[in-house]
């Protein structure tokens, strides 16, 4: 698997992508593949605030439940519809159609510490 560049990544297996003040939030194909078939995705509310290393919502699996975590602090302005009656395309599409939340993001500067696309593949393959 190659994780896209524009992204950034957190140790709980969560990317994010930040356009301008909006941030899009999902899981990794290493989580959803930890996970196995994923069967419920919990979400926030539009208007919720979220923040940074703190849980926002979890995924169910045939497996477990994983909660799912902030990689960067802001008030939720969308959240993706389509997961509550079609979770598997977590399964299916983890980095672009089954993302999680959009954020606006309060504090921007949050996304530098988290991990490149390198170092979370490099991260990621160690936990195998």
């Amino acid at each position: 698997m190659t994780y896209p560049e524009n992204y950034r990544y957190t140790k709980e297996h969560e990317w994010v992508r930040l356009e301008g003040d909006i941030a899009t939030v999902g899981i990794t194909f290493h989580a959803q593949e930890q996970l196995g078939d994923i069967v419920y995705v919990d979400l926030p509310k539009v208007g919720a605030k979220v923040e940074a290393g703190k849980s926002f919502g979890s995924v169910e699996s045939v497996k477990a439940v994983s909660d799912v975590y902030a990689p960067v602090s802001g008030e939720v302005v969308e959240i993706n519809e389509a997961l509550a009656s079609a979770p598997e395309k977590l399964n299916e599409d983890p980095h672009n159609a089954a993302w999680l939340i959009k954020l606006r993001v309060g504090k921007p500067e949050e996304v530098n510490s988290l991990m490149s696309a390198g170092e979370y593949q490099s991260y990621a393959g160690a936990e195998n």
